[in-house]
């Protein structure tokens, strides 16, 4: 699966996996080429905005890079959508007496058509940030882990996590 960027404005290339709104969550087979259901959250539960991942990378927890997208609208499942980086919530993620890091990289639409005016986490309003990180503690409590947010970092912060997640994923 390619992924594209600018290397002038930041923009790089998220697949989204599971849409805003939904309960479903889906995963992306790599060996098949395919977005398998996953599982379901409970009622009442769903992602508050569009979640997806960063191509071609590989996190500390095996799986690519997540990112959330701030968008308006939900998209679908496999669409590509090209994000400005406003940061990440840096997490670890604890089972069983095992800790490792998962962080939430945040970003937001960017297109010819779109133009963001957030460049950072610090543009958010504070209660968009913590209601992200609630939704992921109780995401995670849900599976018997728990989330633990350890700090934010900004879109350099979060473009250094995809290069170590792009050479991680390389060296495979």
């Amino acid at each position: 699966m390619a992924t594209m960027g600018s290397r002038r404005t930041g923009a790089i290339e998220v697949v989204i996996d599971t849409p805003k709104g939904s309960r479903n969550k889906y995963k992306f087979d790599e060996k098949r080429g395919v977005f398998l259901l996953h599982k379901m959250l409970p009622l009442g539960d769903a992602f508050p905005f569009d979640f997806g991942f960063v191509p071609n990378t590989r996190g500390d927890d095996g799986d690519a890079i997540d990112v959330i997208v701030l968008g308006e609208e939900p998209t679908f499942c496999g669409c590509h959508v090209t994000v400005r980086l406003l940061g990440v919530i840096q997490a670890e993620q604890r089972e069983k007496g095992r800790s490792l890091r998962n962080d939430r990289l945040v970003a937001t639409p960017e297109t010819d058509k779109i133009r963001p005016e957030e460049r950072s986490l610090g543009d958010l309003r504070p209660r968009v940030l913590d209601q992200i990180e609630h939704f992921f503690a109780a995401y995670n409590q849900a599976e018997g882990r728990e989330f633990v947010v350890i700090g934010r970092g900004g879109p350099k912060v979060a473009a250094r996590i995809i290069d170590e997640a792009r050479r991680r994923n390389r060296r495979g």
